[in-house]
């Protein structure tokens, strides 16, 4: 059991009903904020639990967003405004401040749930008589626009969009794009229904 335990009444999303919550979240924030390149809005609420640190490239998190416990945010990251990233979650980019080739964008009002996989990279391994550990990472960007759902065990691939306001069911394997207001599910996932009418 950890300090922050203790101190933040085990909640699994960091809030400021009670003083120890509060300082908990202070402490969180200072903690991504130190950064360098992170640029996170003073009314985000996070777990000094979550590992938030932008590597070579930038994180942004926009106003009124929250980061649970466990979480690890790392890399070229960009977070809008009222999202909420639930605990274990792991969002990795790539790259670096110049080059966005492996960001990873999320929109306004994304809900992402509990162990979600989102990393814009993948190990290269065409050449069978290299070790793949030598053939370095293959850097492509992820997007998942405003008003997203992605439900818990998700897994994004890299080089994905994902719709405005489309939703994604648990423990679907997202491996190509989704059109905006669709659900998608499944392995890999496909849209099963649309939340709006086709033009």
């Amino acid at each position: 059991m950890s300090f922050w335990t203790i101190l933040d009444g085990a909640y699994s999303m960091p809030g400021r009903q009670t003083w120890g919550r509060r300082l908990a979240c202070r402490f969180g924030y200072w903690l991504a904020s130190r950064h360098p390149r992170s640029d996170i809005h003073p009314t985000c609420l996070i777990s000094p639990e979550a590992r938030i640190c932008p590597r070579d490239g930038a994180i942004e998190i926009g106003e009124h967003s929250t980061v649970a416990l466990g979480v690890l945010l790392q890399g070229n990251v960009t977070v809008g405004k009222y999202c909420s990233i639930q605990a274990y979650s792991n969002i990795v980019g790539y790259g670096s401040s110049q080059d966005m080739s492996g960001r990873i964008n999320i929109g306004d009002y994304v809900r992402i749930a509990s162990h979600a996989i989102i990393i814009a990279g993948n190990h290269r391994f065409d050449e069978v008589d290299n070790p793949i550990y030598n053939q370095g990472v293959e850097f492509a960007p992820i997007t998942i626009e405003d008003d997203v759902w992605i439900a818990g065990r998700v897994n994004i691939t890299a080089g994905v969009t994902i719709g405005k306001g489309s939703v994604i069911g648990g423990g679907s394997v997202v491996t190509r794009d989704i059109p905006p207001y669709s659900i998608a599910v499944g392995v890999p996932a496909k849209v099963i229904k649309r939340r709006i009418a086709n033009d």
